[in-house]
């Protein structure tokens, strides 16, 4: 079975982006079939590359496949200009579209730099999954971060952590479960999820002493989620969920802030893992990294996460088209 080729978006040109894409295709062209959008200026100097007018052309090249997007500017490696600030997100918007129109399977996006953003084109959100979100005309979406050893979900994401207690809602957490159970068996190709819920305070509240969130708002979400059938589990203490007969006991884990989330995975598998948006009609995944404004240009940067992200694009596109 095959499928359209994943389109890779360039990201901030003044980062590794458009090194990595070079360095995926070197190492994924006779697997996975993939495009970059952008501007070839933005390649490092003496990349292979060719120029395709359809995406459909992507799967015979014979050295990265670039679908031209003019940029106003240059790039200088390490120094976003605001400049290019309105390309790097008509370039998002047209990966989207391409995806929804069936020329492309899937997104994988190259991480953005959002004040450059800001500060050139009046970006008006958080990062690329809520931008992602408003194209789809979609209220609600889930950031996972997945890889071999661990998938895990944050219910909140970009916020101050003193904000977290208050936008915990039941609401948000129910959402967030039935986004991720749902993404779990679409894309993932698990049947019956199994979903760990982790404590918001140490010890998940021990009993109300170390705080109520837990007791009062995540333990009846969970209950209500079992008496309906699904295998969810918590509110469980956060410290003692990670290790590896803890992991084996669930498919994905909610946790209820960003670090809470992130600093698990980073630990077990940093260079693999994958940014997964869940609830979205199209699917996209990104590396689990920024920029890297420090090292771009050095030739430095390590590819894995981008080419882990292309493979899980291709992976959950053979899927759903499977199905």
């Amino acid at each position: 079975m095959t499928a359209a080729p994943v389109a890779l978006s360039c990201g901030e040109p003044a980062g590794i982006g458009p090194e990595l894409a070079v360095k995926a295709w070197d190492a994924l062209r006779d697997t996975v079939p993939f495009f970059w959008i952008g501007d070839p200026r933005h390649l490092p100097a003496g990349a292979s590359w060719t120029e395709i007018a359809d995406p459909g052309e992507a799967a015979a090249a014979h050295a990265l496949p670039v679908l031209r997007h003019a940029f106003p500017a240059a790039a200088t490696a390490g120094q976003p200009d605001p400049a290019n600030a309105q390309a790097v997100i008509d370039v998002i918007a047209r990966g989207v579209e391409l995806v929804r129109a069936g020329a492309a399977s899937a997104l994988s996006t190259a991480p953005i730099h959002k004040k450059a953003l800001i500060d050139g084109a009046g970006f008006a959100y958080p990062g690329h999954t809520e931008y992602l979100a408003a194209l789809a005309g979609i209220d609600r979406v889930v950031m996972m971060l997945a890889s071999d050893q661990l998938r895990v979900v944050p219910a909140t994401i970009h916020i101050a952590l003193a904000q977290v207690p208050q936008a915990l809602t039941p609401a948000l957490l129910t959402e967030t479960i039935r986004i991720t159970a749902a993404g779990l068996r679409r894309d993932f190709g698990v049947a019956h999820p199994r979903i760990a819920v982790a404590g918001l305070n140490p010890h998940a509240g021990e009993g109300g002493a170390m705080g109520t969130e837990d007791a009062a708002v995540i333990a009846p979400v969970v209950a209500a989620l079992r008496s309906e059938g699904m295998d969810v589990t918590g509110p469980l203490p956060a410290d003692t969920m990670f290790h590896d007969a803890a992991r084996a006991r669930y498919d994905a884990a909610v946790a209820m802030y960003h670090d809470q989330a992130l600093i698990p995975i980073k630990t077990l598998d940093f260079d693999r893992g994958v940014n997964v948006t869940l609830g979205l009609p199209f699917i996209r995944t990104s590396p689990d990294h920024g920029t890297a404004l420090d090292i771009a240009g050095h030739g430095c940067a390590n590819p894995a996460s981008l080419i882990e992200a292309l493979r899980l694009a291709q992976r959950m596109a053979l899927r759903r088209a499977a199905a």
